[in-house]
């Protein structure tokens, strides 16, 4: 697999390590041979006994926080139609608390030094004239905005509908702290396209890369399948190239969300990704 990632580029979603305490998410992070990170920030929110000082443990321990990622409250995985029905901000029934409750994520990631946070904003409608796209627009401004406050750029994180659909509402947001966070096995798992043809279309908001794989589903509406780096169908010797040549550089961040061996497959990732 080449090009290679430079290691000061290439760090590890906490999220996907599982930790149950920022004591824990430091070790595991030095346990895969990493010392970047992107920080889920809502467990500071949810459980502060246990991830109050994470920034302060990270820091002491050399790892830098490259970024941070904010998830919204109520979001159902279960099938690809019940995160359709949840996810992001587009449920009128968690507005109002996933505003509150980015309103409280933003000053801790700024604490931090954080100046880019992802998320997934939900199913953005494929045309502008469809039921539900203007809400949902002013919805991703405001939280793009009570990020900006701070000084953080807001990065959208691909999947959920098809680079056409994201290039068109960025343009029609038209707000500078607002980018792309490209996951090339989410275009597969929710089948909205080839990774390498997406990468191509979205390059010039690209702001952070998500390092997974997948294998797609060809019954629709159906989950495809992830799997580890190198083992899907993202074609990572094109995908990596790709990824070089953005400018301004970008960060890989590798992120797994299934499996019960997430320490070595990290690992596994790691190596590919560095190329030894």
């Amino acid at each position: 697999m080449t090009p290679n990632i430079p290691i000061d580029r290439l760090g590890v979603c906490s999220w996907s390590l599982q930790p149950s305490s920022a004591e824990d998410l430091v070790r595991k992070v030095q346990e895969v041979g990493l010392e970047r990170v992107q920080l889920a920030l809502c467990p500071m929110l949810d459980d502060p006994e246990g991830f109050a000082d994470v920034g302060a443990r990270l820091k002491d321990a050399g790892v830098t926080i490259l970024s941070g990622m904010f998830a919204s409250l109520g979001e159902n995985y279960s099938t690809l139609e019940s995160i359709r029905e949840t996810g992001g901000v587009r449920p009128d029934a968690t507005w109002k608390a996933n505003l509150e409750r980015a309103i409280a994520a933003a000053p801790l990631a700024a604490s931090m030094g954080i100046d880019l946070v992802t998320m997934h904003a939900g199913f953005i409608p494929h045309r502008i004239e469809d039921c539900g796209y203007a809400i949902l627009l002013e919805r991703i401004r405001t939280i793009a905005d009570t990020f900006g406050e701070h000084g953080i750029r807001l990065g959208l994180e691909t999947g959920q509908e098809t680079a056409a659909t994201l290039i068109d509402t960025i343009r029609v947001l038209d707000h500078e702290g607002v980018g792309v966070n490209f996951d090339p096995a989410n275009m597969l798992l929710y089948g909205m396209g080839d990774p390498i043809t997406a990468i191509d279309r979205l390059a010039p908001w690209v702001v952070q890369i998500h390092a997974k794989d997948a294998r797609s589903c060809e019954v629709p509406g159906v989950w495809g399948q992830e799997m580890r780096l190198g083992e899907g169908e993202v074609d990572w010797s094109l995908f990596l190239e790709r990824v070089l040549a953005i400018e301004p550089e970008v960060n890989v961040l590798i992120e797994c969300e299934e499996g019960d061996e997430r320490i070595e497959d990290v690992r596994h990732a790691r190596r590919l990704l560095i190329g030894n």
